[in-house]
Order: structure tokens, then sequence, then C-alpha cells
């Protein structure tokens, strides 16, 4: 049976990063994002800033936080 790697194992094995893009859904800028203390692609979530939720982007290892990037007046959106 051949052996199936994804793209995160092949990125692993070459000692590369992956890193997160966020893509604007109105003019298709992107932006790659990973932490620069873990080197961990940032992650969407939202924080509760007193009752209204904001869209920011994670570290999922040592968990800090930023504002998600905007462009053309609106959050960019996120894949891994």
């Amino acid at each position: 049976m051949p052996l199936r790697f994804n793209r995160a194992m092949l990125m692993e094995i070459k000692g590369e990063t992956m890193t997160a893009t966020y893509k604007c859904p109105k003019c298709n800028m992107a932006v790659n994002a990973s932490c620069a203390n873990c080197n961990e692609p940032l992650v969407n979530d939202t924080l509760d800033v007193n009752g209204t939720q904001v869209q920011i982007s994670k570290c999922p290892k040592c968990q800090g936080k930023i504002k998600s990037p905007m462009c053309c007046g609106q959050d960019m959106t996120c894949s891994v």
C-alpha cells in the first residue's frame, strides 16, 4: 500500500512551517500569518468585548491573540 502524506506532513518533513492565509472576500488580497514566538499558523477565533463579538486571530500553541487583519473595511477570512 502506498504511503499518503497531507500538505502539513510534507511541510514538517521538509522543515517548513505552514501559515494561515487570510484572504479578503472583496478584492482577493491575501496575507500569510503565523506566530513569531511559536512559528504556528494563526487560527480564527472570536473574543467577547462587552457583549460584542470581535474577530481575532490566535496562536493555538501559546494562545497569543491579535485583531484579525482587515481589508476593504472588513475582516479577512482564514484558511490553513
